[in-house]
């Protein structure tokens, strides 16, 4: 649909305060992410097997991203990629601020610039996820992942690329 739609990212919260996973429950949690991978032939999603522990909190990725849209706007994008390849390619624990500032060193991002922007704009970046997290929740967001259209029509869970086609079609014809 290439110019007829644009994406806006917003946080949300999947894990509101920090949690030790058990390691077995959370490899047989990633074999839910085959669905998903197997409507999307672009989709890369790999059953947890590094030797990373998993992810104790979703905050810090999202702070994260919140810091790039200001330390280096210009590479928003690219970083919010690698955290998803980070997360299901990857197998990295992406609430690890080390490893949140490699992956921004990977996106040609100067890493311990951005790792004291991380610290320097902790509070005013977690306030702003806060706020997309409880906004998502008054649109009526309820999972992860849901495509808000045109800020009306949410979208949950993993679709096909028809599914979203077909509702982004019909939305437009109303307008």
């Amino acid at each position: 649909m290439g110019e007829q739609i644009s994406i806006e990212w917003r946080a949300f919260l999947l894990r509101l305060e920090p949690k030790a996973t058990d390691r077995a429950e959370f490899v047989e949690y990633t074999k839910s992410w085959l669905r998903p991978a197997s409507m999307e032939p672009k989709a890369t999603f790999q059953i947890w097997s590094s030797d990373s522990p998993p992810p104790t909190s979703s905050l810090p990725a999202q702070v994260a991203a919140k810091t790039m849209e200001r330390y280096e706007p210009a590479k928003v994008f690219d970083y919010h990629r690698a955290l998803l390849r980070a997360y299901f390619t990857d197998n990295r624990d992406i609430s690890d601020n080390d490893v949140l500032a490699d992956i921004a060193a990977e996106c040609d991002v100067e890493r311990a610039g951005f790792g004291s922007a991380l610290v320097e704009h902790n509070v005013t970046m977690t306030q702003a996820v806060i706020e997309d997290h409880n906004s998502a929740i008054q649109s009526g967001v309820t999972a992860v992942p849901t495509v808000l259209i045109n800020n009306v029509m949410p979208v949950p869970g993993a679709q096909d690329v028809d599914t979203y086609e077909a509702w982004i079609s019909r939305i437009r014809a109303r307008t």
